[in-house]
């Protein structure tokens, strides 16, 4: 943490935050939450391709989940700056207990109250626990923003880069853009899309959002990400 005498401790945060490379999870459509799934080829070629965008562009330090999809990704981000990997278990996903590993479909059929909850943004709504204890949208969402800004504390007056979830940049788009929760919140996501953020006064800014150049799936129509997890 920054000391008030830091001539930078007022100063604003500029921070990239990232969704990790695809997995096999990811291109099947099945819920991960924190369930640790490592990235497939196509999401390590990503991560590479990733590296290399932002070989160039300064970086002051680099968080992760500690989920080894998020953590591979940044891993080679890391590996072109020199710098080292800070892990945070606070940067997950949500937890979707025993919903884990399912597909959208199956999740309807064996638990319908809970896909109509998720479907209709309840933020008060648990899946059944399972082997972890489920986080509602509201509880994953503040325990998602603070973990940011426990980050842009740490390092003000640079440039961070957080890589990281789905949920975690949702959270971030939803804070920065004054989405309130319990309404649907669609925007692309795409595996190593790069999006800007400024933490300052206490706040984010959404500064650019889905920088993909370097993915093919850039290329092609957008998603609706409810649909399919």
């Amino acid at each position: 943490m920054k000391k008030l005498s830091d001539p930078n401790v007022n100063q604003p945060t500029d921070i990239l935050i990232i969704r990790h490379g695809q997995t096999a999870w990811n291109k099947l459509k099945r819920l991960q939450g924190h369930s640790d799934i490592p990235l497939n080829e196509e999401g390590r070629l990503q991560a590479v391709t990733l590296a290399e965008i932002l070989r160039h562009e300064p970086l002051d330090a680099i968080f992760s989940s500690d989920l080894q999809r998020a953590y591979q990704t940044a891993y080679e981000i890391a590996k072109s700056h020199n710098l080292p990997v800070h892990t945070d278990k606070s940067l997950r996903e949500r937890c979707y207990g025993i919903c884990e590993g399912m597909l959208a479909e199956e999740i309807k059929k064996a638990y319908p109250k809970s896909y109509e909850a998720w479907y209709a943004a309840d933020p008060d709504h648990f899946f059944p626990d399972g082997e972890r204890k489920t986080e509602s949208p509201r509880q994953f969402h503040y325990r998602a923003l603070e973990a940011i800004r426990n980050v842009a504390s740490r390092h003000c007056g640079e440039r961070v880069a957080i890589i990281t979830h789905f949920g975690v940049l949702e959270t971030a788009y939803r804070a920065a853009q004054n989405i309130p929760l319990g309404t649907r919140c669609k925007m692309p996501v795409l595996n190593t899309s790069i999006n800007r953020f400024r933490w300052r006064d206490g706040r984010l800014e959404l500064l650019a959002w889905g920088e993909a150049s370097h993915l093919e799936e850039a290329r092609k129509p957008p998603v609706d990400y409810y649909k399919h997890f």
